[in-house]
């Protein structure tokens, strides 16, 4: 059971980094729909990005994500030999910890509790991206104590 929520869990981890190099490197398939969007008043109004990530930035966030999959490769040893230390198991509950905080979110931006929900990037957070953040730290907390 461990090994096959740890293929999952790699799977997700390694998918979602893919997906951040090739926002990195240019590409713009989904990226208006990822990034947190603001309302612009005026006389019709619209939304705008919150934020314009840096090509830089998103690598780094890309590079994060892959060690999370080896982490969680290096606890249930795929791969390699299974490491059952303790501090292993405190930093994939750290990083469990953290996808839990951002399913429940700032409570302006993103997560369930948020304010701003009607743009794009509102509705697939409610109901994938945080959701999925939830899903993920449950998961990582069950592959670090199984």
């Amino acid at each position: 059971m461990t090994f096959v929520l740890a293929q999952w869990l790699v799977s997700i981890f390694a998918a979602i980094s893919l997906m951040h190099v090739y926002w990195a490197l240019g590409g713009q398939w989904a990226a208006a729909a990822v990034v947190p969007q603001v309302p612009v008043k005026g006389f019709v109004e619209t939304v705008r990005p919150a934020f314009n990530p840096s090509g830089w930035l998103t690598l780094i966030v890309a590079a994060a994500l892959l060690v999370i999959a080896v982490l969680v490769c290096m606890r249930v040893g795929w791969g390699i030999p299974a490491v059952s230390h303790k501090a292993l198991q405190w930093v994939i509950s750290a990083i469990a910890l953290l996808m839990f905080a951002r399913a429940i979110g700032d409570s302006n931006l993103v997560g369930f509790f948020k304010e701003v929900k009607d743009s794009r990037f509102a509705r697939l957070d409610t109901w994938v991206y945080s959701p999925l953040c939830a899903a993920l730290g449950a998961g990582l907390l069950a592959v670090a104590w199984v």
